[in-house]
């Protein structure tokens, strides 16, 4: 199975992927941005990252404070016409005339408008009204909202430690058995624990996104005698390699707004995981361990040694701090670089007619290996209550099943102008094990098998931290880090000495 990750797909795709950058980088810290294709070839309008590097605004993030809050009901553009419903939906009379709201961090028209055309599904069924309203600035938003007193009957977080922080204070409603019951029948353990505050389960998984892969040209490689790396220290020989042949091996920027920084903390993260295990991972991103502990210095120098070390790195703006995430993929296209590390949601962000698979100037991804097991990093969202009541736990189990992904993935196609099981990514991933992979591509596939078999799966540390940490001196030290203003052990102290108390 090990290999078989090694290359996830093989086959030109259109490009009409939302991308969350840390990912659903759609929460902050991560990066669901719309695709620059849509399902038609037509360019559209590219709005900012919805994620910010970590985890979603989403399931990726959109920068806090980049965009006001859009309310999204039904066909919000061209409808995609009647959303199938892709597994059975529950009718329950005593719904009928109820309401639901849901905020949430997604607000570009493919992904918010499928998240309500899927809701669509679900109230027209039970004859009730879901509304759905997405915001780049999520985080913010939800504080003033439940500090106010408006709280929305349900949201959507894309950062574990922002759902856990309103858990504990008392905000959120642990699930019902009915609803503990149908996540438990549908999600894996790894998946639901992300979402758990003190052992008690708040979140239902709503999507999740793949970090843990390396964008390159299969043709660039075998012209220029490289394999694709099966351990973490074949992966950095092979950098070495490459720059004594006098080519760069990676493309890397790391700007993207206020949330510049984030792609050095998903490095480290993965370094640390790949290097020390989850048992450790785990309690630096809880803090049981140290933030500035001798292996989180270690994984941090390593990753800034070799993106200093001369002929590693082309940084289209100039410098690694100057060049924004998403400008790495036309560098890996036109041959500056061999490699480039970041989640699924990047291909939204190569040009328009870019193949993907391993002919000659195709592009495909690899699993950012390990030497050993098969850890992979992840982001996501999930769905949390603030009001008791059956019409919102009736919701909140939809959001549990097959039938929400299913209905999900087929909706963001359509408005994509694609259909189910072609070459359109649509954005969207579900771990979810009982949705139907053929409504996803190839390419998807391959993410998706991943997902299913990671070992272990780990979330996004600096969206799991507090927001302090994760989002605020993490992503600030990492700047100062590359820009050769500090060194690691500093960087660490001062991040060690934000954790709140």
């Amino acid at each position: 199975m090990r290999k078989r990750w090694l290359k996830l797909a093989a086959v030109p795709i259109v490009l009409s992927l939302v991308a969350v950058a840390c990912g659903d980088d759609d929460e902050e810290g991560g990066g669901d941005t719309e695709a620059p294709a849509t399902g038609d070839g037509t360019t559209a309008e590219t709005p900012a990252p919805d994620d910010t590097g970590t985890g979603t605004t989403g399931g990726g993030t959109e920068p806090a404070g980049t965009g006001p809050a859009t309310t999204l009901p039904v066909n919000v553009t061209a409808s995609p016409g009647d959303v199938p419903t892709a597994g059975s939906i529950p009718v329950d009379p005593e719904l009928a005339g109820t309401e639901v709201t849901v905020f949430g961090s997604e607000s570009s028209d493919s992904e918010a408008g499928a998240m309500q055309d899927a809701l669509n599904a679900f109230g027209e069924a039970n004859d009730m009204t879901i509304t759905f309203v997405g915001s780049r600035d999520f985080e913010e938003q939800i504080n003033t909202q439940v500090t106010g007193g408006n709280p929305p009957d349900i949201a959507i977080f894309p950062q574990p430690g922002k759902l856990r922080a309103f858990a504990d204070s008392g905000d959120l409603f642990e699930l019902p058995e009915d609803v503990l019951a149908a996540v438990t029948e549908n999600w894996d353990q790894t998946y639901m624990d992300f979402w758990k505050s003190e052992d008690v389960q708040f979140g239902v998984p709503v999507k999740n996104d793949l970090k843990s892969l390396v964008w390159y040209q299969p043709a660039a490689f075998a012209e220029a005698g490289y394999e694709v790396p099966e351990t973490l220290d074949d992966f950095f020989a092979l950098s070495e390699q490459m720059i004594a042949d006098g080519n760069t091996p990676l493309c890397v920027g790391i700007e993207s707004g206020p949330a510049t920084g984030w792609p050095f903390t998903d490095w480290t993260e993965e370094i640390i995981l790949r290097n020390q295990g989850i048992d450790y991972y785990n309690g630096w991103v809880s803090h049981e361990t140290p933030f500035n502990d001798a292996p989180v210095v270690e994984a941090m120098t390593q990753i800034s040694d070799l993106w200093a070390t001369e002929g590693a790195v082309y940084a289209a703006g100039g410098s690694v701090a100057a060049t924004p995430f998403s400008d790495n993929a036309q560098p890996v296209v036109d041959g500056d670089c061999f490699m480039h590390r970041q989640a699924n949601f990047f291909a939204s962000f190569f040009p328009e007619g870019t193949g993907f698979g391993d002919g000659d100037g195709e592009i495909d991804t690899f699993y950012f290996p390990s030497n050993e097991g098969t850890p992979v990093l992840t982001a996501g969202t999930a769905a949390a209550a603030f009001r008791d009541a059956p019409e919102v736990w009736a919701v909140m189990k939809y959001y549990a099943g097959a039938a929400y992904a299913d209905n999900r993935q087929v909706a963001q196609l359509a408005r994509l102008g694609a259909e189910p099981g072609g070459e359109t990514v649509s954005g969207f991933l579900s771990a979810n094990n009982n949705a139907n992979p053929d409504n996803y591509s190839e390419l998807e596939k391959g993410f998706l098998e991943v997902l299913a078999n990671a070992e272990p799966a780990a979330f996004d540390g600096s969206d799991d931290m507090p927001a302090e940490v994760g989002s605020g001196s993490f992503w600030d030290e990492a700047t100062s880090l590359v820009n050769g203003d500090t060194d690691a052990q500093a960087a660490a102290d001062a991040i060690e000495d934000s954790w709140p108390s």
